[in-house]
């Protein structure tokens, strides 16, 4: 990784104070009192939640990874379904959340299981959208393990449809992203979405 990475991930750290600082501003200008008692530490706590709610912008994928791919010969799919995530829409910076489901056909080499939702931590622990979460969860596996294929499908409820605009509550949106076999055999693509379709047993 360049010099000039590492220096982006450093001045990425948070200013817990200068956050706490603006929150404050806000509630006064909805009109609140952020003196009174039950919102004299809010500031604090969000811009505390808020570090913790980006926390991906300052995580690097090769440290998440920390050596854990493998040489290996099996060549069958792996799935890792039902992978729950949580992260803000860019627009409103309201939370969505959901299910991620990723299969990896491998070409030599496997990553260690429990890398797999740590990577969908790095990329949710931003602000997103969820067509672009998808498309880096899927981007990175491909880069990483260099398969025969890679699928990745989100599906996602948005607080910024359930609260306000349109007020669906049971809107749930649903987003893929493939690369490799998945593209191109349509046998392959349909036996991931009829395993991520089941209940384990």
């Amino acid at each position: 990784m360049g010099e000039n990475r590492k220096e982006q991930i450093v001045q990425n750290r948070l200013d817990i104070e200068k956050i706490a600082d603006l929150i404050r501003e806000l509630l006064i200008e909805i009109g609140e009192d952020p003196e009174r008692e039950g919102l004299k530490r809010t500031p604090i706590r969000v811009a505390e939640a808020f570090e913790y709610f980006t926390k991906g912008y300052r995580e690097e994928i090769e440290k998440v990874l920390n050596g854990a791919i493998f040489n290996e010969k099996y060549n069958e799919m792996v799935v890792v379904k039902n992978i729950d995530f949580f992260s803000l829409c860019e627009h409103h910076l309201l939370p969505f959340y959901g299910k991620v489901h990723i299969a990896y056909i491998p070409n030599g080499k496997i990553v260690g299981l429990s890398k797999i939702p740590r990577i969908v931590e790095v990329f949710s622990r931003r602000l997103q959208v969820q067509e672009r979460l998808t498309q880096q969860i899927a981007d990175t596996l491909n880069e990483y393990l260099n398969p025969k294929g890679v699928a990745v499908v989100i599906e996602a409820r948005h607080l910024c449809m359930i609260m306000r605009g349109v007020e669906k509550q049971n809107s749930v949106a649903t987003t893929s992203a493939m690369h490799g076999v998945f593209v191109e055999d349509a046998k392959t693509r349909d036996e991931f979405m009829h395993l991520i379709s089941q209940d384990l047993t």
